[in-house]
């Protein structure tokens, strides 16, 4: 292994041990759900947002606050429902009548970590508001324009029944997501733990912050200097454009694809192996990596066409074709 290499590795083994830190103290609330939690992390590390996509009663909103506890970060959780307003998120200009000037009123999108529930109950408006402030990191309200904290992370949920009354997400804001999860059930084991430890009327304890924001965005950089051989480069490309142009890998995927994934993908698709190699306590990307967090990344990036949804085949079906189809280096 080059020097270099070896040298960023050893950072990237010391500095992971937070991840280890984090997990253990969100364990101490959270039964199970590590899948759900890895990948909030994955999005925490790699500057990323969240798409949450399950039934209610899956801990979700509560998975959501404690990693925000326990990374000692403000939290705000905003209901989206369907007469909320622009000004009711990102704030507005408020009128003092006593010396006739305007002063800002912030609203609960200045917070480290938001929990956006329900995203598809609201109008278009607030979806865009929302939209923007993850895209540019900052809002603009009246004629000043005010920076986001660092780090900021929006985790939105979306539930998949009940769809009355619903806003569903345009495709081209869906991909401003760097990850779409579909949260299952727990395990009967996992049950039987939730029932044992949360089945009583006082409100349970929240956790102690275990990291601090300073640490998370210490971790980013060295997560930006995790190594990506060329071989892993090219392998990501070929992924991507294997939902472009299926035919070109020996694919026969084409008349199930509406739409392949965008460049963007293939920039999250990297960043978010960068970060899951930093889980696994690694200072490089291996395939694993990649295959591992790719169908997160691409689920949602991937549109189906009307034969495919007759066939009951969906965007997840369809990458995992694309991940058995392009050889891996």
């Amino acid at each position: 292994m080059d020097t270099a290499i070896a040298a960023i590795n050893d950072r990237i083994k010391e500095a992971s041990a937070i991840t280890y830190r984090l997990r253990e103290e969100i364990g101490t609330v959270i039964i199970g759900q590590r899948y759900l939690i890895d990948r909030l992390l994955v999005g925490l590390l790699a500057n990323g947002h969240v798409l949450l996509e399950g039934v209610p009663g899956l801990a979700k909103t509560l998975s959501v606050k404690t990693l925000a506890q326990a990374i000692d970060a403000t939290f705000r959780r905003i209901q989206f429902t369907p007469d909320l307003l622009p000004a009711d998120l990102i704030g507005t200009m408020i009128y003092s009548p006593r010396d006739g000037t305007f002063t800002t009123r912030k609203g609960p999108i200045f917070a480290q970590i938001i929990l956006a529930d329900e995203i598809n109950r609201a109008p278009a408006k607030v979806q865009s508001a929302l939209l923007e402030a993850m895209q540019e990191r900052q809002v603009t309200i009246g004629e000043e324009t005010h920076p986001l904290p660092d780090p900021f992370l929006v985790l939105a949920t979306q539930n998949p029944i009940e769809q009355e009354g619903t806003y569903p997400l345009p495709e081209a804001q869906v991909d401003r997501f760097m990850l779409k999860l579909r949260i299952t059930y727990p395990s009967r084991e996992e049950e039987r733990q939730i029932l044992d430890r949360m089945a009583v009327t006082q409100n349970h304890r929240g956790v102690g912050a275990v990291v601090t924001t300073a640490e998370i965005v210490h971790a980013r950089a060295l997560v930006d200097q995790i190594y990506v051989d060329d071989k892993i480069k090219e392998y990501i490309v070929s992924i991507v454009f294997a939902t472009r142009e299926p035919k070109g890998f020996g694919l026969e995927l084409a008349p199930l694809i509406e739409y392949g994934a965008s460049p963007r993908a293939t920039l999250y698709l990297t960043l978010a192996a960068k970060a899951h190699a930093f889980l696994q306590g690694r200072g490089y990307v291996t395939p694993q990596d990649v295959k591992s967090i790719g169908p997160d990344v691409l689920r949602h990036r991937v549109i189906v066409t009307y034969e495919a949804e007759a066939e009951e085949v969906d965007a997840d079906e369809v990458v995992k074709r694309v991940f058995d189809g392009v050889p891996v280096p």
